[in-house]
């Protein structure tokens, strides 16, 4: 006979496991969502109904924040939030979709940027080009990339050009299009195309990107500007989630750590990291897929996990509830919060039809409350 424990553990939460019906991807991607793709993200909707749940007012931290949903869908939902992560591009992608604007100035840098791309006639990179940019682009789109690079500084609204720019340099790639999330090599030749059943050619420029998602970021502003609450703010800590200063008290934390063995956070953006010369931090990911699941990488990514909790609880009003959503298949958590302080009150599954983009991977993945 199942003990209970073991039945709390499997228990499925119907309200919280949606199909593809429910949540086309357009739907799961909502305004500034989908500013940039981002590998591993939990749901928006996901965030909504545990903050309700968990934390329905106040401030909520996320300690592993990746590219900002918790904080986004906080300022939605009507709470302050903090997000802390190592990696630069996530904390430029957070801050970028956090930010409020007036749409008027925002409208107006990224209309003159455009035009001023399209007044462009270089068919190759001005000055030198990294091996990278050489590499993984066609002279021609290397060239774009290279002199919209040029323009940013120029802009009051320069965050928002960049990650425009990061969104065109992951799509221009030298890469086959069904293969945009970790390609291995260069793609030079025609190729037989899996996703759209006929013979591909790889990219030979990036002006149509940028001038794609320039005009999409402004329309995704503009629809989160309609729906955030208003007077609450989103604050961004670029750094280690150990050693952080989290600041002030807040009354929850809604979090998705990173799996072990499974992404590489930097390596996803390598692009961005190239084109805009971000300091590159991976040495500090926990759980990267560099490091594997041998016996040290898991150890060590026990130990990384239990002393950023344990840090975040520092933070904690009395009562405040820690929401962790993983797929736990290892049974790493219980050992996890116990080091940092934390008891686990509650744990149900959900059933994941997919998390964020388009490739399905249905699997299950256990909601954790702690405190």
């Amino acid at each position: 006979m199942a003990s209970t424990q073991d039945a709390l553990y499997r228990r499925i939460d119907l309200d919280l496991s949606w199909s593809e019906r429910d949540l086309p991807e357009r739907v799961r991607t909502k305004h500034v969502h989908r500013l940039h793709p981002y590998l591993g993200k939990f749901i928006p909707q996901l965030v909504e109904a545990l903050l309700a749940r968990h934390v329905p007012r106040g401030r909520v931290l996320d300690p592993f924040a990746g590219s900002g949903t918790t904080l986004v869908q906080a300022l939605e939902s009507g709470l302050d939030a903090a997000g802390s992560d190592v990696a630069p591009f996530n904390c430029l992608l957070m801050r970028v979709k956090t930010r409020e604007y007036n749409p008027f100035v925002l409208e107006s840098e990224l209309r003159d940027a455009l035009a001023r791309l399209e007044a462009f006639e270089g068919a190759r990179p001005e000055g030198p080009a990294t091996s990278f940019v050489r590499d993984w682009y066609a002279p021609k789109a290397a060239a774009e990339l290279l002199f919209f690079r040029g323009l940013v500084d120029e802009y009051e609204h320069a965050d928002v050009l960049r990650v425009v720019l990061a969104r065109a340099a992951r799509s221009a790639r030298r890469t086959t299009h069904f293969d945009l999330d970790f390609p291995r090599t260069p793609q030079r030749s025609p190729y037989w195309c899996h996703k759209h059943r006929r013979e591909c050619r790889p990219v030979g420029e990036a002006r149509r990107f940028l001038r794609r998602y320039a005009l999409d970021t402004l329309a995704r502003v503009r629809e989160f500007a309609r729906v955030r609450a208003r007077g609450r703010e989103a604050v961004v800590l670029h750094g280690d989630a150990r050693e952080l200063e989290f600041g002030g008290a807040y009354d929850g934390v809604v979090t998705s750590p990173p799996y072990p063995g499974l992404i590489d956070y930097h390596e996803q953006h390598r692009y961005a990291y190239e084109l805009l010369a971000l300091d590159d931090r991976r040495e500090l990911e926990l759980g990267a897929a560099e490091r594997g699941v041998s016996a040290r990488a898991i150890g060590e990514y026990v130990d990384g996990i239990a002393g950023v909790f344990a840090n975040a609880r520092e933070s904690l009003r009395r009562g405040a509830r820690v929401v962790i959503v993983i797929n736990d298949r290892r049974e790493l958590y219980p050992e996890i919060l116990d080091r940092a302080g934390l008891s686990i009150e509650t744990r149900y599954r959900r059933h994941v039809n997919r998390r964020t983009g388009r490739r399905a991977g249905e699997f299950f993945e256990d909601v954790i409350v702690a405190g």
